[in-house]
């Protein structure tokens, strides 16, 4: 099975490859999305102590004034008890993507994020629990989206199995995957800070209201990123696998496809906000000021949002055939280098 899977990689129309290892990629990028989403419709490792013990400071750091705190605090010291089954369904679950399993891996994500919305309502209208029974949904999912993945890892159908002989740190292997992982993760961490730098100084000069537009938008941008992300994750084994094969054809026919793809996307996207952005920020808010002034800020924040589409496309190619310094500068060129300090000028 595994080798059938592999000549597929090399033969089947690039095209045809694509679409069918992208469309279960950006279904599970789209169904994990709900798991904020949903959240905030209803209530609108070590990192778990940290979280536990500062909780509250690193909350204000990202926004929070004395009004919305309590909420988030309650949500967040629930929340981060399931730090350790987020770390393992999402982690684990790109050993099953990256064999092919393109509808497994979306299973694992559609598992949970199904849970979360039945669990949602239940928690918080049935027995009345508010913030906390969101934050408990999202526990409960999570864990089940944890066994989901071991399980399948755990089985007969993969070629890649969690042996105990195989769960000790060894160099030659950790230190390359930590290398090409850096972008990556400076992707997502940034994305901390930058919330950081952003709801710090909206706070300071615009209040609440500032704040929770930044955090609509926020939302809305991740129905923009995430579509990509998993587009990039549909052609990164298709690109890897001709890239170490020597088919330089196929790699380049598969990155013009991803771009393509990724551009159009993100241009669909950018009109779409431009021109009828209350179609997407009224999803999150009722309030007719807020939602008022999120779409004029709309306009702004994504004026130029197709450009997403060539970053996220050219960035994850480079990850594909282990490029990993400039993938490592696009990552932080627009957030890093460009986007803080242009925050604070």
């Amino acid at each position: 099975m595994a080798q059938n899977r592999s000549d597929d990689l090399g033969r089947e129309k690039v095209g045809t490859l694509l679409f069918r290892l992208a469309l279960p990629a950006i279904t599970a990028q789209l169904i994990n999305m709900l798991y904020n989403i949903v959240d905030r419709i209803y209530i609108a490792l070590v990192l778990t102590a940290v979280f536990l013990l500062f909780g509250r400071q690193l909350l204000m750091m990202f926004g929070a004034s004395e009004q919305t705190v309590p909420y988030a605090l309650s949500y967040m010291n629930i929340y981060v008890s399931g730090t350790l089954f987020v770390q393992l369904s999402l982690g684990l679950n790109a050993f099953i993507t990256g064999q092919g399993f393109a509808k497994t891996g979306m299973a694992t994500v559609a598992i949970g994020a199904v849970i979360n919305i039945l669990l949602d309502p239940l928690f918080i209208f049935v027995f009345r629990m508010g913030v906390a029974g969101a934050a408990w949904a999202t526990v409960i999912s999570q864990a089940v989206s944890c066994v989901w993945v071991v399980a399948f890892l755990a089985g007969k159908k993969t070629q890649l199995h969690l042996w105990r002989k195989n769960l000790r740190l060894r160099g030659k292997v950790l230190f390359p995957v930590l290398a090409l992982g850096v972008s990556p993760f400076i992707m997502q961490s940034t994305e901390s800070l930058l919330s950081i730098v952003l709801n710090t100084s909206l706070l300071k000069y615009g209040g609440d209201p500032a704040v929770g537009a930044m955090t609509i938008m926020t939302s809305v941008m991740q129905i923009l990123n995430l579509p990509l992300m998993g587009l990039a994750q549909g052609a990164q084994p298709i690109i890897g696998y001709n890239f170490g094969a020597g088919a330089t054809a196929r790699v380049k026919k598969a990155f013009r496809l991803l771009f393509l793809c990724s551009l159009s996307y993100a241009g669909a996207f950018w009109a779409l906000m431009i021109f009828c952005p209350q179609l997407l920020v009224g999803l999150f808010s009722g309030d007719k000021q807020l939602v008022e002034f999120t779409h004029w800020a709309c306009q702004i924040y994504f004026a130029v949002a197709f450009m997403l589409g060539i970053q996220m496309s050219c960035q994850q190619t480079f990850v594909a055939v282990g490029q990993a310094k400039s993938s490592l500068f696009l990552a932080l060129l627009r957030k890093i280098i460009l986007l803080i300090p242009l925050i604070y000028i």
